[in-house]
Parts: C-alpha cells; sequence; structure tokens
C-alpha cells in the first residue's frame, strides 16, 4: 500500500472541496484550484472535513498515481491557505532586479539590455533589495516553475558564482585556469 497515499486530507476550516466525478476543486481564502483525476483513483469525502484517496486494485498504474493524486490535492489544499514562495537570489557586479509592478519585473544581468520577465496568471512577485526576489502564488508547481523560468536568464556559473539561484542553493565552484 502507498505510504503517502494512504494518509487522510486534513481540510481546515474555511476551505471548502467540490468534488465532480473526477473533477476536484478547492476553494479557500487565497483563491480557486481545480485538478481532474486519473482514471482509477478516486477521492471520497470523509467525516470532519478529511479527504481519502482510494485505489481499485495493485496494478502498477494505480499504485504509482495513488500517492501522486494524494500529493496533488494536499498541495492545492496548502496553497488556497497558506500559498507558496520561492526566493531567489542574485549574485554578480552590476546584477540586480527592479519592479515594474506586482507582476513585471525588470532584470540587469551583464546582458547588453535589461531584461523584462512578466509573471504568469496567479503570480506576484516581491523584491526585498537590489538582489533578492521572491516568487508568490497558490499554485505549487506554477511558482517552481516560474522561478525556474527566472533562474534560466543567467544560471549560475562555475567559476565565479555569478548568476540568479535559489537561496540557499550552493553551486559547485571549480578551479580557474592556473597562472605561471
Amino acid at each position: 500500500m502507498s505510504r503517502i497515499g494512504k494518509l487522510p486530507i486534513a481540510v481546515p476550516s474555511g476551505v471548502d472541496v467540490a468534488i465532480d466525478e473526477s473533477l476536484v476543486t478547492v476553494k479557500g481564502p487565497k483563491g480557486t484550484l481545480s485538478h481532474t483525476i486519473a482514471a482509477p483513483i478516486t477521492v471520497a469525502k470523509g467525516e470532519d472535513g478529511i479527504l481519502e484517496v482510494q485505489r481499485p486494485d495493485d496494478e502498477r498504474n494505480s499504485r504509482s498515481l495513488h500517492g501522486l493524486t494524494r500529493t496533488l490535492i494536499n498541495n492545492m489544499v496548502v496553497g488556497v491557505t497558506e500559498g507558496y514562495e520561492k526566493k531567489l537570489e542574485i549574485v554578480g557586479v552590476g546584477y540586480r532586479v527592479l519592479p515594474k509592478g506586482p507582476t513585471q519585473l525588470e532584470f540587469q544581468l551583464g546582458y547588453s539590455h535589461p531584461i523584462i520577465f512578466d509573471a504568469p496568471e496567479g503570480i506576484t512577485f516581491t523584491v526585498e533589495g537590489p538582489t533578492k526576489l521572491g516568487v508568490v502564488g497558490i499554485d505549487k508547481q506554477l511558482v517552481g516553475e516560474t522561478a525556474a523560468k527566472i533562474r534560466k536568464l543567467r544560471k549560475p556559473e562555475p567559476y565565479k558564482g555569478k548568476g540568479v539561484r535559489y537561496a540557499g542553493e550552493h553551486i559547485r565552484r571549480k578551479v580557474g585556469k592556473a597562472g605561471k
């Protein structure tokens, strides 16, 4: 049995979960998220606001989808109550970020031109300084994907460590060429 799939999902007060055949919609104080559940998996609403994810058999496909579905639904519940945030740091002389509103950023990353980055729907940015920023939203997958796209604008290089990195990310450094 899937250790993660058999865990119940506690739904806090203020969160409304609607199950319509294979569509699960979670509505909370921060917004609404929905997910379509794959074929063999079912979701049942129990007493005391607890959701149970069940699988019909022990086929390989059912087992693999069991834990995944439970985690995705739990991430939706956490997203509409607390939200998600990914923090990024910019390292390098002259590298910086400027806010152009809550959904637009302007980066100076050593290129000949500034880079304007627009947020997708449901994502906002927090800029704590010229070298620190955060990606905030209720959809965990979208927050991570947006942070990865920002990091991709100038990945950290291994010789000096310059570039955009996640907060707390360790970059493996290389030794430069040996001088005479």
